[in-house]
């Protein structure tokens, strides 16, 4: 036996809503600057009761994107001062990339932890 422990995987259908979650901050280009925050969040209020994997992804996908909506104020304050003309950008490149590698693990049964990332719900 090895060192690792064996964890069932989430049924096929609370990793489906756990990587919905993640893929529901495209709400982003529905609703600019808080569609990220409201697909998350309206997502695991829905369905968090129904599964611990759906309950621990959707939170971590809602921590992201409040972390993700705090980074881009900060780069629009800083685009006064020119460098947050580049942080913009930046910030939604690597933010894209994490998503969909969120949702790739999360359909995988495998749980997920953002980089960069402030928990703020716990």
């Amino acid at each position: 036996m090895s060192d690792q422990q064996l964890v069932p995987l989430p049924s096929p259908e609370a990793r489906r809503w756990a990587m919905l979650c993640h893929y529901a901050a495209f709400c982003w280009f529905l609703l600019p600057m808080i569609g990220n925050v409201l697909g998350p969040l309206i997502l695991w209020q829905l369905k968090r009761e129904s599964d611990p994997f759906i309950d621990d992804q959707g939170r971590e996908a809602l921590n992201f994107q409040i972390t993700f909506s705090v980074w881009m104020m900060i780069a629009g304050i800083l685009a006064w001062v020119i460098i947050g003309f580049a942080l913009i950008p930046l910030i939604s490149l690597v933010a894209l990339v994490l998503v969909i590698i969120a949702g790739m693990r999360a359909n995988e049964g495998k749980r997920y932890r953002y980089p960069f990332c402030w928990r703020v719900l716990k």
